[in-house]
């Protein structure tokens, strides 16, 4: 049978109320009755209920983490340190993998306020969801603009496509095809796109940018590289929004038996771990992943705190180029 409260404090010869204080840190409790209360607790495997504890704390040291898959390598790495430095906080996480799909982020959303909370980190693209605006509810969201009050935290995404987009002129690309998301998503990284377009303007430069309505979904991305390649035979550079939209050109360039750098040259934006292992020679625009989780688990904390006044509506951090081989 599941050890109690009660059941501690009889072995330890203290009252309840004593093992409530001791395992709450609240009042003066001697060192030799608190390790009674530890041996007891130890000897009966208990554990205490953290839901009972958060009543007296208002606080449930959990944190929501809404993304739209685990799968791809940017948002596994992202959840990596998330996890990683919640824990450093004493808290712990709940994921949940919307998939895109708004009916499931908007299950997800009730659910985790339900569970209580203490706030809710938002990786998705949908807005409008109702539950995100409720009073005091602590939100941030990372790379996607939820409403013109959710702080958010992202990359320099104008900066990163400019850094790309140059990389490519300056290895003497004149034919530069782009690959980004819908148009009609209203997030920072549309910017990529922005600075890609703007800087093709500026050297006189055709430009042309592919939009992939299921950027996460391979199949898909192969489907509109394809079209984008046999619309454009004469193609020499690639500026792609994310590394496995990258790779999958690389893939495709490998079966018309072009030569990457020589045919064409390809250069990607995100720059995980996971990605570099695997493809060491991919030149991609490198997001601070660790630096946007610690921030955007900052800002949290604050608004947990109620401090929501003062807190910057955008927050940007900086990229680099990392140097492959492919650009």
């Amino acid at each position: 049978m599941k050890a109690k409260l009660e059941d501690v404090a009889r072995l330890a010869g203290v009252s309840p109320t004593t093992v409530s204080r001791t395992m709450n840190n609240r009042g003066y409790v001697s060192e030799a009755t608190r390790m009674k209360v530890q041996n007891a607790m130890e000897e009966l495997n208990y554990f205490p209920n953290d839901l009972a504890r958060s009543l007296f704390s208002k606080r449930t040291h959990l944190i929501g983490l809404i993304l739209p898959t685990t799968a791809n390598p940017f948002f596994a790495e992202l959840t990596f340190h998330i996890e990683n430095l919640c824990a450093a906080q004493g808290l712990k996480v709940l994921l949940c993998n919307s998939l895109n799909q708004i009916d499931k982020e908007e299950q997800y959303a009730e659910m985790l306020i339900r569970n209580q909370v203490d706030g809710i980190i938002v990786g998705t693209h949908n807005r409008g969801i109702s539950n995100y605006k409720r009073a005091n509810l602590a939100v941030v969201a990372i790379d996607r603009y939820l409403s013109g009050t959710i702080p958010v935290v992202s990359s320099d995404n104008y900066e990163g496509g400019k850094l790309a987009t140059q990389r490519l002129i300056d290895r003497g690309c004149q034919h530069i095809l782009h690959f980004n998301g819908p148009a009609e998503l209203e997030t920072p990284a549309q910017l990529r796109r922005k600075a890609f377009e703007d800087l093709m303007q500026t050297y006189g430069l055709p430009h042309h940018t592919y939009e992939l309505e299921l950027p996460l979904d391979r199949d898909h991305q192969l489907s509109v590289i394809r079209r984008a390649f046999d619309e454009h035979p004469q193609v020499d550079g690639v500026f792609a929004s994310n590394d496995m939209i990258a790779a999958s050109v690389i893939y495709e360039a490998g079966v018309r038996h072009l030569s990457i750098p020589d045919d064409l040259k390809v250069i990607g934006y995100d720059g995980t771990t996971i990605v570099s292992s695997l493809m060491p020679q991919l030149t991609t625009i490198c997001q601070p992943i660790e630096d946007i989780a610690r921030t955007a688990i900052d800002v949290l904390l604050r608004e947990i705190e109620g401090e929501f006044d003062g807190i910057a509506y955008q927050t940007i951090l900086p990229v680099k180029v990392y140097d492959g081989s492919t650009a």
